[in-house]
């Protein structure tokens, strides 16, 4: 048990680790993938039997939206976890490691999870104190497939007046969060391009025209044009993550792969970068008379704290786990959230859970998220479940309302 924890919220926390942690080992083992998550949908059901709670599953997706309604009128405040899985290879070494080859809980999603039904139990206890309702989702397919979007659609922000997450990281140390007002993370778009051109024999490349030269000048091209094309401190970042061109030595091929990410935190940097893209990739094989088709994939928008609830979240992660235990990230992680599009909606924030695992001095050196050697210190748990709850009571008791420029009514 931490002894960081306020001593009410140790005792209030305690009592339900031993089952957070059961789950969350469950999960780990049985991770799904995309939005069809009926094994860890049905986890979370077992959990919350009993509490009380007014559920819906989703139809679209294997989603579960659980309020949780007080004793007295006020906002509703939304609590978010994150179900699905990656698909890649697990090498912990945790004795509860994947037992589906090919699968992996390594972005802690399962912890998300068992959090929030901690959270859930603890909160339930005191119902009839509550000013307004807590609003639990458990929402599928974060890893690019945009569950939120569905969870949207199907009203999961309907009546919502705050929103909160909470995301663990293995590189912040165990007792501490990170976190920041406006953007925090990034959006991301995808291209692929195929560069195309006249195959040959190697021995006589003047007969073709190789387009393998050809998409190396348009990768160079790319990383020149955002070092001085996009402001350094309004950053872009564009990644080319596979290039397949080619069957053997002494071929010169038809054409040539590409496909990559861009990553922005503000909308005219994304503009920038996705036009100069377009712009770089077409120019470039014009000048060596080559041909290419190019698409680009919209991805998750950047993901904005609001400023008021990430300074109120500040203070609340310091009432939890005590001076110092929060720090604020000097800018946005470059990484994509469909919490975005909630946030887009409501105001809200997310942080980051410090999960730095046992025996490792500097958590930078821990493997991270979507590392198939990512592990968490459990620890941790009783940090995020006590943060869940300290952050709706602090919520619903108004700490956010008064002043806010997001003034509500609540009844």
């Amino acid at each position: 048990m931490s002894t960081r924890l306020t001593t009410m919220l140790a005792e209030q926390v305690q009592p339900v680790i031993a089952e957070v942690r059961e789950l969350r080992r469950n999960i780990h083992q049985h991770p799904e993938l995309g939005t069809d998550n009926p094994h860890t949908q049905q986890l979370i059901l077992d959990a919350l039997e009993g509490l009380g709670l007014d559920i819906q599953v989703g139809t679209s997706i294997t989603s579960v939206v659980a309020d949780l309604v007080g004793g007295l009128p006020g906002p509703t405040v939304l609590l978010r976890a994150d179900t699905d899985a990656l698909p890649m290879l697990e090498e912990s070494g945790e004795p509860f490691s994947s037992t589906i080859a090919g699968r992996a809980h390594a972005c802690g999603h399962d912890a998300h999870v068992a959090m929030l039904v901690g959270a859930a139990r603890v909160l339930t206890a005191e119902r009839d104190s509550l000013r307004g309702r807590v609003r639990f989702i458990f929402q599928p397919g974060e890893e690019g497939f945009g569950g939120a979007v569905n969870m949207i659609d199907e009203g999961a922000l309907e009546g919502v007046d705050y929103a909160f997450a909470i995301h663990v990281s293995p590189n912040v140390p165990t007792g501490m969060v990170a976190g920041k007002g406006g953007p925090i993370m990034a959006a991301t778009d995808t291209f692929e391009a195929r560069i195309l051109g006249k195959g040959a024999h190697a021995s006589t490349p003047h007969f073709g025209n190789d387009p393998i030269p050809v998409a190396c000048e348009a990768v160079s091209a790319l990383q020149t044009m955002v070092t001085r094309r996009i402001d350094a401190f309004n950053p872009a970042v564009i990644t080319v993550g596979r290039i397949s061109g080619g069957t053997t030595n002494n071929v010169i091929p038809e054409s040539v792969e590409l496909e990559g990410t861009v990553r922005t935190v503000s909308e005219g940097a994304r503009l920038a970068a996705t036009t100069g893209l377009e712009r770089i990739i077409r120019g470039v094989c014009q000048a060596h008379d080559c041909s290419v088709e190019l698409s680009m994939t919209p991805g998750y928008p950047v993901t904005v704290n609001d400023m008021r609830f990430a300074s109120l979240a500040a203070e609340v992660v310091t009432e939890v786990l005590g001076e110092g235990s929060y720090f604020e990230l000097p800018t946005p992680i470059m990484g994509a959230e469909d919490f975005s599009y909630i946030l887009q909606q409501v105001p809200g924030a997310m942080v980051f859970l410090g999960a730095c695992p046992e025996g490792i001095q500097n958590s930078l050196e821990a493997p991270s998220c979507h590392s198939n050697l990512m592990r968490i210190n459990e620890d941790a748990l009783e940090n995020g479940v006590a943060l869940h709850v300290a952050m709706a009571r602090a919520v619903l008791q108004g700490r956010f309302i008064e002043g806010s420029e997001h003034l509500v009514e609540t009844g």
